[in-house]
């Protein structure tokens, strides 16, 4: 069952302080330019090769070159003829006619279609086909091709998905246009059109190729041509030399990293930042410590490494140009820690040569993606089975002996090493994205340590956010001013959802900010504050960033969160209407996604369209049966509209799916009494203090409930075991000596 919840939305009023008490912007505010660079700017590796043959020979069938190609004789690696594969009872057939690649499979309104293979995708171990769809979409197959073992096989194939679901390979999941064209060519742009639901997808070269990563070259060739032997760098490339290691990390994260998008289109202006924002360290994309879960595409995992904080960078163990790796085996990390210490059993405790002595099988371990593409994590990090034990984190001790427990890696590892002799950032992350008690002061005492990865920080101030942010209110308007962009936009996010307009003034100087996506992140946190409101000197910045705002929306709105934070600003606003209508949309793109359904439905709850709220709610149910709390809210609606015997039949199948759920005894106790069902009402009460025999809402109900009955002897007893609970508590003192009176009249 995929994971749904409820979203609750605030409706706030933003009031002003006076100007004088708000910074003074800067006049000379310099924004990163938007400025999109023709295609005619980028000549392509013919170019390049002249005088980097060296360069171009490595690059020359690397993953970059190889990235996207047109699908022909000598690029299609699979096998076509006539082969067919069935998985999750679809049955693709791949063939060729007429020299050109087809596949026969189940498209999108789940009827089988014969689809035109277009394009290629990878080589290695996988490779994937992309087909063309209407209005320029273009989608690549469920179905890939194992390279290595030379096979078909389902990306997902314990996994079935239904033709009408965002996930299915003809729908958004798998989509060229938005998932994966940025990073497997040059010079892209999505151009997606909202409105009529299409895309006009551009690229300068196909390929990942030179200037992919180094820039534009006509300005390049133009001073080598004009200059010859007198050229010297002009600073018009990336990724030269000269770039400082964490700088080089960020510029090749634009495509190895998960993140967000902030800009309409990669321009090789600023920095990283006002480009993307990175996803943090949070379940269920990482675990608990930080050790990759689902894909993450590395920036997160290196940068939280002490590899990062030192400045080692990506090209330190890869080749720039062919991507491979400079040494095989423990010479790669020899480069920097001494064999006599590190490559010996007395480190390593396993034999010389052996799978276990490899540096990388402790230290880097990794997860297979898209079927058999195996990725190690670049956190360098030591095994903890005593974290393993804790939070349930993988470590590498049972990821190679299978045949053994946490607890026994935990006792190897004490007779080995010892207890652990450093504090980890993990120590503190771990215990406080897993939400266990009081481990918001571990998080506090992370964020506020300037030595730890910035991401760790960043990561830590979202997880407080488990714990009442309201608390921490004065830490988070501190993190604002923070050095670190990405500490100061996981603040900024945070604070943004807090139903609370006191520091709203706090973000009006983050307008300001040199980073394009925290000048957003601030923007959208001002939702609730009209143009009008608006000190003087803040409203030029605050219209330019709205301009950046509502082009982060629109190159996002092919996405359902993109759609979703468009209607979560105008319900900011108090635009509850056009929330709605956001909400709407973003089914338009995934009508399968409930937990965008359920918001909807509350809305609709909120606007009074009862009609369309239980619908809603009963569409959710149909489609995840087994959801129980849809059962509960849909009953509470019903309550509402005094269609108690409905409500009732709700709440009693919202009982049989979350039996744990108070609540539930509670509100089907008060519908039984309404209807004078005094033996049902009763008899929910006692089944739910089995569970809880000292709840106070069920012990008030019960005793109510004894008391308009009839019955004060009962209620006495139950009043009585709430006064002893709670002594200080006049309502629960004063309805016992009523009752005390009553009992005495009689």
């Amino acid at each position: 069952m995929r994971a749904i919840f409820l979203i609750c939305f605030f409706y706030i009023n933003t009031s002003c302080k006076d100007n004088s008490e708000y910074e003074a912007v800067s006049s000379d505010t310099i924004f990163t330019s938007t400025k999109l660079i023709p295609d005619s700017h980028f000549l392509g590796d013919n170019n390049c090769k002249e005088c980097h043959a060296d360069e171009y020979k490595d690059w020359k069938g690397s993953h970059h070159d190889l990235a996207m190609q047109i699908a022909d004789s000598l690029t299609v690696l699979g096998d076509f003829n006539n082969k067919k594969i069935s998985s999750q009872g679809v049955t693709s057939h791949f063939y060729k006619s007429d020299g050109n690649f087809y596949v026969n499979t189940e498209g999108s309104d789940g009827k089988y279609q014969d689809y035109k293979i277009i394009y290629t995708f990878g080589v290695t171990p996988l490779q994937q086909y992309i087909v063309q769809f209407p209005n320029g979409h273009y989608q690549c197959l469920r179905t890939a091709w194992d390279s290595v073992e030379n096979k078909w096989f389902d990306l997902y194939p314990d996994f079935k998905v239904v033709h009408s679901e965002w996930l299915h390979w003809s729908k958004g999941g798998l989509n060229w246009n938005n998932m994966c064209a940025e990073c497997h060519s040059t010079n892209v742009r999505k151009n997606y059109d909202l409105e009529t639901n299409s895309y006009n997808t551009k690229y300068a070269i196909i390929n990942v190729n030179c200037e992919a990563c180094h820039g534009p070259g006509k300005q390049h060739v133009e001073d080598v041509n004009k200059l010859g032997d007198e050229y010297t760098d002009s600073g018009t490339f990336q990724m030269t030399l000269n770039t400082k290691p964490k700088e080089l990390v960020d510029q090749c994260a634009r495509c190895h990293m998960r993140r967000e998008q902030y800009s309409e289109y990669f321009n090789f202006e600023g920095t990283m930042l006002d480009h993307y924002y990175p996803q943090l360290l949070e379940e269920p994309i990482y675990f608990a410590d930080g050790q990759i879960l689902d894909e993450d595409y590395v920036y997160a995992s290196f940068t939280q490494s002490k590899m990062y904080q030192n400045n080692v960078t990506c090209t330190n163990c890869h080749n720039s140009h062919s991507l491979k790796l400079k040494f095989e085996g423990n010479m790669l990390c020899a480069q920097c820690h001494t064999p006599e210490q590190y490559n010996s059993p007395k480190h390593h405790f396993h034999e010389q040569n052996s799978k276990g002595a490899q540096c990388v099988n402790c230290h880097m371990t990794g997860r297979y993606y898209m079927g058999n593409d195996f990725r190690r994590d670049h956190s360098f990090r030591i095994p903890r089975p005593d974290q393993s034990l804790k939070y349930g984190t993988p470590n590498a001790c049972t990821g190679c002996h299978k045949d053994k427990d946490n607890e026994w890696a935990w006792e190897e590892f004490q007779k080995q090493y010892g207890q652990v002799d450093s504090i980890h950032f993990s120590d503190k992350l771990a215990p406080g994205i897993a939400g266990h008690q009081n481990a918001h002061i571990g998080l506090i005492e992370l964020f506020e340590d300037k030595n730890q990865p910035e991401l760790v920080r960043a990561s830590a101030a979202k997880a407080l956010s488990k714990y009442d942010p309201q608390n921490f209110i004065d830490q988070y308007l501190q993190l604002l001013n923070d050095e670190s962009a990405i500490v100061r936009g996981a603040s900024v996010d945070v604070l943004s959802e807090i139903n609370n307009t006191d520091y709203i003034s706090s973000f009006l100087p983050m307008l300001n900010d040199p980073k394009r996506s925290v000048r957003i992140k601030a923007f959208y946190g001002l939702s609730t504050m009209t143009y009008h409101q608006v000190p003087e000197n803040y409203k030029e910045v605050y219209q330019k960033v709205k301009k950046e705002f509502f082009t982060h929306l629109k190159t996002n709105s092919d996405f359902v969160g993109g759609r979703v934070k468009k209607a979560n600003y105008y319900l900011k606003k108090g635009e509850i209407t056009k929330g709605i209508e956001g909400y709407e949309n973003a089914l338009e793109i995934d009508p399968i996604n409930n937990q965008v359904r359920l918001a909807l439905a509350n809305l609709y709850y909120q606007n009074k369209n009862f009609t369309k709220a239980e619908q809603a709610f009963k569409t959710v149910i149909k489609q995840e049966p087994e959801y129980g709390p849809v059962y509960y809210s849909l009953a509470l609606l019903l309550a509402e509209l005094e269609r108690n015997d409905d409500a009732i039949k709700y709440l009693k199948l919202a009982n049989t799916k979350m039996p744990e759920n108070i609540r539930v005894y509670y509100n089907l106790s008060l519908l039984y009494g309404k209807i004078k069902d005094h033996k049902n009402a009763e008899k929910i009460l006692i089944k739910g203090l089995k569970l809880d025999s000292n709840n106070e809402s069920l012990l008030y109900a019960l005793a109510y409930h004894y008391s308009s009955t009839n019955q004060p002897k009962k209620a006495k007893r139950i009043v009585s075991k709430l006064v002893e609970l709670y002594p200080n508590n006049q309502q629960y003192l004063g309805f016992l000596n009523q009752l005390n009176s009553t009992t005495i009249n009689q």
